[in-house]
């Protein structure tokens, strides 16, 4: 079910499932096939995350559905996509052709669409090793309160998916007070790891009419502006989940935020806004983390992860 494990300083475990490397690329920001494939091969990275999929066709939100700020970006596409059924028949072939290891992310605007999507998704080839279970996009109506902000529904969410025969990743909403809880929540339902953290909400105005810019109105924030933000998000619930497998991803464009993550206590990152200003930079991310294990003699990059916390503060050498 998960690729062969090759054993370099870079080899990482994510709960049951072994990687190659720690560098993913982000839902949402490398297309829901092989379109990266002209900028770098695949198959070298940890894995590919494909954009959000419904058991159904969904159109998203209106334009302009993307704005760049001083420090990232806000988004509202509103998890446009073809469905699981037509990404299946028609786009994710040339993502296996690629070597990829392929992580699914799933959502829904109901319980009984997780079922559904859940059950699609056991009939799903082994090149797919995992499913994101998608809860926290802040960009459909009503649907990430519900979700997102409640530790029983991100509960009943993961419950709904337990038909799923891979590992099951819960992806969480920075925007509450009840992050950790939440996580537990996530846990008890079933998650094998966590991935932490998704948009902030956020808005931009324009001034001239008064309007918000963006079609919907808000939209979530991402980039650089929200790191600090997804580290602490990180090490709070490693902090009170120690044995939970954590995925880091927000605002990360280079190996030095990456380690930040992985002393924060992720045991792997995905790499999401900064893949639109330089699509090679997952690529870039990998060399820089073999070159830092090399220079501290790290001789498995998993023997950093959790560092930052008070339990595990050693220097490194």
């Amino acid at each position: 079910m998960s690729p062969h494990p090759s054993f370099s300083s870079l080899q990482t475990k994510v709960g049951e499932l072994f990687l190659q490397n720690p560098v993913m690329l982000a839902s949402g920001t490398a297309g829901h096939s092989a379109e990266f494939s002209s900028f770098l091969n695949l198959s070298e990275l940890g894995a590919v995350v494909v954009k959000s999929l419904s058991p159904y066709p969904w159109k998203g939100n209106p334009a302009p559905r993307v704005h760049q700020t001083p420090s990232g970006m806000i988004n509202s596409v509103g998890l446009q996509g073809p469905g699981l059924e037509k990404w299946a028949e028609s786009e994710m072939p040339a993502l296996i052709e690629s070597g990829a290891a392929i992580i699914v992310s799933i959502w829904g605007r109901t319980i009984d669409d997780y079922t559904e999507a859940a059950d699609f998704c056991k009939g799903l080839p082994t090149e797919v090793i995992a499913i994101e279970v998608n809860v926290s996009c802040p960009n459909v109506e009503e649907r990430g309160a519900i979700f997102s902000h409640s530790a029983e529904m991100t509960k009943a969410v993961m419950e709904a998916t337990t038909k799923i025969n891979r590992p099951r990743w819960a992806k969480l909403s920075p925007n509450t007070s009840a992050l950790v809880e939440i996580a537990g929540a996530a846990v008890s339902g079933g998650a094998d790891a966590l991935t932490l953290v998704n948009t902030l909400l956020g808005m931009a105005i324009d001034i001239e009419t008064g309007r918000p810019i963006l079609g919907a109105g808000g939209g979530g924030l991402s980039g650089p502006a929200i790191r600090p933000v997804a580290v602490r998000s990180v090490f709070d619930v490693r902090s009170a989940l120690p044995d939970v497998p954590i995925v880091g991803v927000g605002g990360i464009s280079s190996h030095k935020h990456a380690l930040e993550f992985l002393m924060a206590g992720a045991n792997a990152v995905q790499i999401g806004t900064a893949n639109f200003a330089d699509p090679r930079v997952s690529k870039k991310i990998i060399k820089g983390l073999r070159q830092w294990c090399r220079r501290n003699s790290i001789e498995e990059i998993a023997s950093i992860v959790g560092k930052s916390q008070p339990s595990s503060r050693l220097p490194i050498q």
